[in-house]
């Protein structure tokens, strides 16, 4: 009987065998390149942890990551920004196409240069409009445009405007500035406005953003702006890789005044041999076909010079 159950039981795992080598043969065998490839793409592409770098700032005024939860904030938003690759080379080709425009305004009003980077988490220097409906690279509001003085209705919206719009925002700035003793406060105030801020620092005891306890948006956002901050000024360090052959250009332009009615934007257009798409990409501010302009206003419209665009119309 012993023996009887010996021979089944090795029958059994013959017959088991068997099995698993059949299956074996019979199942697809990968070829040696995509073998080659799906070790590549492990090997290749890794996440690593950011080592924090030292003398974070945000206008001189130094990021407090000896404090834990300030470290932990600050690490997040590097995590983020940095292995968001995609946005993050669109971020760098837009930069230079744009920065060239806001540094020189920003000096001139007596804002620092980080500011800049404000403009970048707050629209990706895109001409953006939030579910609020602030509107532009610097998402201004229409009370608030109208406030310092941009036109805003249905045939002109200056928040459209890079220069004007960055005089605005530099006005606030320096106004909240003013009011608080601190740039950081100053941008933290941009987002939240300058009431929301002081009620914060009133009712918390405080005097610095890092220790007012904030809500979600307005507690990470002068983060954001300092990671960015890091991150575009230290590509290779955060991976990016990237030629100023593969960067958007800066196309210079001149400005014509205009003072009178325009009825027709592609007649106008086509006088400055360009069309009426290129006339729109430089001037978003004119949002229709024509301008109004019943008053005898002075406005500037920005006109490409020759050479940067290829059209049906000789430029």
């Amino acid at each position: 009987m012993k023996m009887i159950k010996k021979i089944l039981v090795f029958l059994g795992i013959l017959f088991t065998f068997s099995i698993l080598v059949n299956a074996t043969q019979d199942a697809p065998q990968k070829p040696l390149a995509q073998e080659v490839l799906e070790d590549k793409l492990i090997n290749d592409y890794n996440v690593y942890a950011i080592p924090m770098p030292d003398n974070l700032n945000f206008s001189g005024e130094l990021v407090p990551i000896e404090n834990p939860d300030i470290k932990e904030r600050m690490d997040r938003e590097l995590l983020v920004n940095t292995y968001w690759q995609s946005n993050g080379l669109l971020l760098f080709k837009r930069a230079n196409k744009y920065f060239p425009i806001i540094e020189p305004i920003l000096k001139e009003e007596g804002v620092p240069d980080d500011f800049k980077y404000l403009a970048v988490i707050e629209s990706s220097l895109t001409q953006a409009v939030s579910p609020a409906r602030a509107t532009g690279f610097w998402q201004i509001l229409k009370g608030t445009a109208k406030e310092y003085g941009l036109e805003v209705n249905q045939n002109v919206d200056e928040r459209y405007h890079i220069e004007k719009s960055t005089r605005v925002a530099c006005k606030y700035l320096k106004s909240a500035k003013k009011k608080f003793g601190s740039w950081t406060l100053a941008a933290a105030a941009y987002n939240a406005g300058r009431a929301g801020v002081n009620r914060q620092l009133e009712r918390q005891n405080a005097v610095s953003y890092y220790d007012l306890l904030l809500g979600e948006e307005t507690g990470r956002y002068v983060f954001r702006i300092v990671a960015v901050k890091e991150i575009l000024s230290n590509p290779k360090k955060y991976g990016f890789n990237f030629t100023n052959e593969d960067l958007y250009k800066h196309i210079p332009t001149f400005k014509v005044l205009v003072e009178e009615q325009i009825t027709d934007f592609n007649e106008f257009a086509k006088k400055h041999n360009i069309n009426y798409k290129i006339l729109k990409l430089h001037n978003p501010w004119l949002r229709e076909a024509h301008l109004n302009n019943t008053s005898g206003k002075e406005y500037y419209i920005q006109i490409p010079r020759e050479g940067y665009y290829k059209t049906g119309t000789g430029q």
